[in-house]
């Protein structure tokens, strides 16, 4: 039997995290003198603990900890508990990326001293034939999908002369998931429909609009560019928005050169 301060030393774990573990029940001493207190472990719960401070580097919630030891020696459920720990790990891997990315597009903002200005102009986009696909998809950043079931379906597709190629957004407020897209396209010739895209004309429309150069990061200020202008110039909203993709990542790997157009239906 080993007392707390030789189990604390030879653990690597101090004597008040083997405390707080009695405490809720994760790893009990072995015996406590009723008389003084004292806790005294088993040389055997040495594992047990190296266990436990494994399971923690992992990320494990000592909640968690607590039924996973109960499981410890069946490979199986240990197995689906290590790969749903390792999915979680590899999303906040994801989100962090994405996170340091942000950053670091911020920071060299700074170093360039760029100020952010979008011009916003009133035009009219006149009537145009357009291959269309109209979906619900489960996050705004997958509209890739109504542009990759446009593609597939219809490999032959000649765009028009002036090409433009646009997702409008249907919802009338943000979603967090199932999100309804139109992504159009305008194309030269005549085409029958296929089961998931539809062809076409599309209405003349007004818009206030602004150019947007580089990273999607910079929409977010751009529309709230936009609707301040609308409303300081006397005009009012007449639809959903949609962004017009004039280079997108269809035609570049490199966010700093894509140029995006955002629209604002108004009257």
């Amino acid at each position: 039997m080993l007392k707390i301060g030789e189990f604390s030393k030879l653990s690597r774990v101090s004597i008040r995290m083997l405390r707080h573990y009695d405490d809720i029940g994760l790893l009990k001493p072995a015996e406590i003198d009723n008389f003084t207190g004292y806790r005294y472990y088993r040389e055997e719960q040495l594992f047990t603990i190296g266990r436990i401070t494994s399971l923690k580097d992992m990320g494990f919630a000592l909640a968690d900890i607590i039924k996973i030891l109960d499981s410890y020696d069946d490979k199986e459920k240990m197995d689906a508990f290590l790969s749903e720990r390792q999915m979680e790990l590899s999303k906040l891997s994801k989100e962090t990326e994405y996170k340091l990315m942000l950053l670091e597009t911020a920071r060299k903002r700074l170093r360039k001293e760029q100020n952010m200005s979008f011009d916003v102009t009133v035009k009219t986009i006149p009537e145009r034939y357009a291959a269309t696909v109209q979906m619900v998809v489960p996050h705004y950043e997958d509209e890739g999908m109504l542009w990759n079931t446009m593609m597939s379906e219809c490999k032959n597709l000649v765009p028009a002369d002036l090409c433009l190629a646009a997702a409008e957004f249907l919802d009338p407020e943000y979603k967090e998931e199932n999100v309804e897209i139109i992504a159009w396209m305008t194309v030269s010739g005549s085409y029958n429909d296929t089961e998931h895209v539809k062809f076409k004309i599309l209405p003349e429309v007004k818009v206030a609009s602004c150019i947007i150069k580089g990273s999607y990061d910079q929409l977010g200020e751009a529309y709230a560019t936009v609707a301040s202008w609308i409303k300081a110039n006397g005009y009012k909203m007449n639809g959903p928005m949609f962004n017009i993709y004039h280079v997108s990542p269809a035609q570049t790997q490199n966010p700093d050169e894509y140029v995006t157009e955002a629209c604002f239906p108004i009257e």
